[in-house]
């Protein structure tokens, strides 16, 4: 099993707030890096799109913990199974929000998208520290 965590973030916002904000999967493309992504589909339950035009990922909420984390989990036609949780600790009205995922990725692939999912996830975590900053 790969692990791979983005860097811990700050949102301006309480833990409800980011919470409900990744309950909706209509707002995952506002993670997303612009230029880098297309084919957006999302039905607010799942959501999925072509990342770097080659691979399609899939995604839909497996699980949910009040206020403290959200866990998606891959869909069908998804390169190779995985889950993502972003985990949501609330201190004095931010919340710090971190992404894991977990993969069932084969040694050599790993070898090569270890990296650039590092980065994905690291920018998604900053995308939402900036997607409440903006609006505080």
């Amino acid at each position: 099993m790969t692990k791979i965590e983005s860097k811990k973030t700050e949102a301006n916002a309480p833990a409800q707030k980011v919470f409900e904000f990744l309950l909706d999967m209509n707002n995952i493309e506002k993670l997303l890096p612009e230029g880098k992504y297309s084919e957006w589909k999302s039905d607010g339950n799942s959501c999925s799109f072509k990342m770097q035009k080659a691979y399609y990922i899939g995604l839909q909420n497996l699980s949910s913990e009040p206020y403290t984390g959200v866990k998606y989990e891959s869909t069908q036609g998804t390169p190779f199974p995985f889950t993502l949780d972003v985990s949501l600790v609330e201190e004095n009205g931010s919340t710090t929000a971190q992404l894991l995922c977990e993969a069932q990725i084969n040694p050599f692939l790993e070898m090569m998208v270890k990296g650039p999912l590092k980065n994905l996830f690291d920018y998604m975590a900053d995308k939402l520290s900036s997607e409440f900053s903006s609006n505080a």
